[in-house]
């Protein structure tokens, strides 16, 4: 039973991660104001501000001038000044990699407000709205900055009434009077921001038609092939792409019955088929065969479940292969299974059987099958996440379309992956003699485990090393190219394109996006690549918050799960040979 809990609590954890990689960590914020505002004086109002307790966020003067600082702004209605903003105390947080503590606010703080009202105010309610930027990063990562709008409702008495107050103890423990100035209202990065909003861009885009899409960092050949594809109008064809509804259900079916020949899943086999006691330890081949289809039932679960939950709540499972801690878990349990290869140690889970309700006569249990389908199925995730994240994709986008019977498919994936496990949980039994050639057998697996935990320890490592991004770096990258001919704008852009019957290029980006600064300074800034964009309206697409509009219905129309995401369009002609107006 405690293994079914650590997998459960694992596959929360591991959502909750992904969600936080391409949104940014949600904070619950809560306004307060201390009183009534009689005219003509002054009242204080503060932000409570919690964040999950793993996380904190930087303070508002962050010791490394290159992580993004708390900043809260007050939009004051007219006749209200705000006087100062105060931040609490920050404390030292020992960063991994930092030469020095960070200086950091941790969990739950409260920012404290003082605003002037004029004389001239009227009695009456006044809404001040307000918004707080932050970043919040665990202790090996960061995570995109969110911006998060507030608003406080204050009410105005007339000049000399007694103000009711309210709150006051939590303003007691705000250092009021420490000189602070109001936080400005700083630029998220200094590059020229759209001259037009997000609808006409997405008006625009409906004359336009879409030549190819792709994302991540990509090198010099690799951009330059999908540069030259899209001008061929040669279309990677989706794996799901014009097919009818029986060959979609086929393909998934047999998509998931490959994945057992990955490198993640193939070298498990014999080892959850010893540890689940299927085969000749089984007793019978019925009863082996009972024990392979617990273990793969577990994996349709896992995949089913996984599905519809990412479905439903329009997340990427991919972007879990994106945390350097679950990349780096892969490898510790890897590693860990080499070892036993090695017999280095025993991996013998069946003495649990009996708390699991097996008979102690017999290996195995199907609680404990079950367990461990449902392990094999998240460990297999980190080989086949391309798979599995085109199915999610494709059922994504089928729901949406109103097609129910979409949310289905993640789990079909998970059946087909389990097709072969009742039939090698009863079959085992007409292998050879166990011998000294098992032993060789085993060891062979060893390496091709210890290899896999290699691999993913990398990706860890790389992950770790790139967790902090230069804003400024970036913001100063994306100026220097907009100097040098690209559009800010994404409707400008468009336009220009129509006027001029010339190709696009749409490059989205974040100042938070580590590959995005890459590209700018290695693929983009090569000369071959430059001559081949020539012809090209190119357009800086900043795309600071995706899950918020107008980036979220932007990168939804090309089908963006991360960035940085590259786009190229052309002006749809119209029978006269004229570009649509």
């Amino acid at each position: 039973m405690r293994a079914l809990v650590a997998t459960i609590a694992l596959l929360v954890i591991s959502s909750q991660i992904a969600a936080a990689q391409l949104r940014g960590v949600r904070a619950d914020l809560t306004p307060f104001v201390e009183s009534d505002a009689p005219a003509g004086s002054s009242v204080r109002v503060a932000l409570q501000v919690k964040i999950p307790d793993r996380f904190h966020v930087q303070s508002d003067a962050p010791r490394d001038p290159t992580l993004i600082p708390t900043v809260l702004t007050v939009d004051a209605p007219q006749g209200v000044t705000v006087g100062e903003i105060v931040f609490p105390h920050a404390t030292d947080f020992a960063q991994v990699g930092q030469s020095q503590p960070l200086l950091v606010f941790e969990h739950e703080f409260t920012i404290g407000a003082r605003l002037d009202i004029a004389a001239t105010v009227p009695a009456g309610s006044i809404k001040v709205p307000g918004r707080l930027r932050y970043q919040a990063c665990d202790d090996r990562l960061c995570y995109p900055p969110v911006n998060a709008d507030v608003e406080w409702a204050l009410t105005v008495v007339k000049a000399g009434a007694t103000p009711t107050k309210d709150h006051s103890e939590l303003f007691d423990k705000v250092a009021f009077g420490s000189g602070r100035a109001p936080a400005a209202a700083a630029p998220v990065a200094a590059v020229p921001r759209p001259a037009s909003g997000g609808n006409d861009a997405l008006a625009l885009l409906d004359q336009f038609s879409v030549e190819g899409s792709t994302g991540g960092y990509l090198p010099v050949d690799d951009f330059l092939r999908f540069v030259r594809n899209a001008e061929a109008g040669i279309k990677e064809r989706g794996l799901f792409e014009g097919r009818g509804p029986l060959a979609i259900l086929l393909l998934v079916l047999v998509g998931g019955l490959a994945l057992n020949l990955t490198p993640c899943v193939l070298p498990m086999i014999p080892i959850n088929l010893a540890i689940i006691g299927a085969g000749a330890s089984s007793g019978s081949r019925a009863r082996g065969f009972l024990l392979g289809g617990a273990y793969g039932a577990a994996m349709a679960v896992v995949y089913g479940v996984l599905g519809v939950v990412v479905i439903l709540t329009a997340g990427t499972f991919g972007t879990i292969n994106a945390s350097p801690w679950f990349n780096l878990v892969i490898a510790a349990i890897f590693v860990a299974l080499a070892l036993a290869m090695f017999d280095v140690f025993e991996i013998d889970l069946s003495r649990f059987s009996g708390s699991l309700g097996a008979d102690s006569s017999k290996r195995g249990s199907f609680a404990l099958a079950f367990v461990m389908g449902a392990v094999a199925a998240l460990l297999a995730g980190a080989c086949v996440a391309p798979v599995v994240i085109q199915v999610v994709v494709f059922s994504s986008d089928m729901y949406a379309r109103g097609t129910v019977a979409a949310l289905a498919l993640p789990f079909l994936l998970g059946v087909g992956m389990a097709v072969p496990w009742p039939l090698a949980g009863a079959g085992l039994t007409a292998l050879p003699k166990p011998g000294a050639w098992m032993v060789r057998v085993k060891q062979a697996f060893g390496v091709i485990i210890l290899a896999t935990a290699a691999y993913y320890g990398y990706l860890a490592y790389g992950l770790f090393a790139d967790r902090w991004v230069d804003a400024r770096q970036v913001a100063s990258s994306v100026e220097e190219q907009i100097k040098a001919g690209w559009h800010a704008s994404l409707a400008e852009g468009l336009a220009a394109a129509q006027r001029e019957q010339k190709p696009v290029l749409i490059d989205m980006w974040a100042t938070w996006c580590k590959n995005c600064l890459v590209m700018d300074q290695t693929t983009l800034a090569d000369a071959t690549v430059k001559a081949a964009l020539d012809g090209y309206v190119k357009v800086k697409y900043q795309a600071e918050q995706p899950d918020e509009e107008p980036a979220r219905s932007v990168m939804s129309r090309f089908d963006a799960v991360g960035l940085p995401t590259y786009v190229i369009l052309h002006p749809k002609m119209t029978a006269s040979g004229a570009s649509s107006q």
